[in-house]
């Protein structure tokens, strides 16, 4: 567990470097994302790895729900992200209700950089913020053409880094946190057996 755990902080530390970075870039060229808006957390594909999804384990276990959850999600027979709590009912508005222990790609999906087949450096944008914002977003990728944005495949690599075993694969959001959550109940219960009194015959 404690492997685990430190595995866990690792990847919390590269995800402050991932909201501060992105976060930046989006403030300098005035592209925020709007308030209560759910556009991203509502799409049905979101993919993320077991390890962006270990810290919010570690901490459903330490609250003593990740059993109950792990239990919710094998039943569950959407994909929407279980954490997007609607205020809206086509899920226009919502918001994240583990928002300090969302995976990389949420710190990164409103405004972020990517590589184009020609070795370019361009953006992904957000289709609301390209509707809202035309004039911001335009300057935006003049802007890209004389210095780099924060480059999602590059922070992904960080995160990939850390752990190839659990930080390769992509899987739907909730399967993500549902091995996430096997894989800290398991080394939880071995530690558990490991601290355990040896009482005497």
């Amino acid at each position: 567990m404690q492997k685990l755990r430190e595995l866990s902080n690792q990847v919390q530390v590269v995800f402050g470097a991932i909201s501060k970075q992105f976060s930046k870039f989006q403030n300098e060229r005035q592209l925020p994302c709007p308030a209560e808006c759910g556009a991203c957390c509502n799409k049905p594909d979101i993919e993320v790895t077991v390890l962006e999804m270990l810290p919010l384990a570690l901490h459903l276990f330490d609250k003593g729900n990740a059993e109950e959850l792990l239990v919710s999600l094998q039943a569950e027979s959407g994909f929407a992200c279980k954490f997007f709590q609607r205020t809206a009912l086509d899920g226009s508005r919502g918001g994240c209700s583990v928002y300090d222990f969302r995976p990389g790609v949420c710190r990164m999906f409103g405004v972020g950089g990517y590589t184009t087949k020609t070795g370019m450096a361009t953006l992904s944008i957000c289709s609301r913020l390209k509707e809202m914002m035309p004039t911001q977003y335009a300057e935006a990728l003049i802007f890209t053409t004389q210095q780099r944005p924060p480059m999602m495949a590059e922070w992904q690599s960080r995160l990939t880094q850390l752990d190839f075993r659990m930080g390769t694969k992509r899987l739907p959001i909730n399967l993500a946190v549902a091995k996430a959550l096997e894989h800290v109940l398991t080394a939880g219960y071995y530690s558990d057996l490991e601290n355990e009194p040896i009482i005497a015959a």
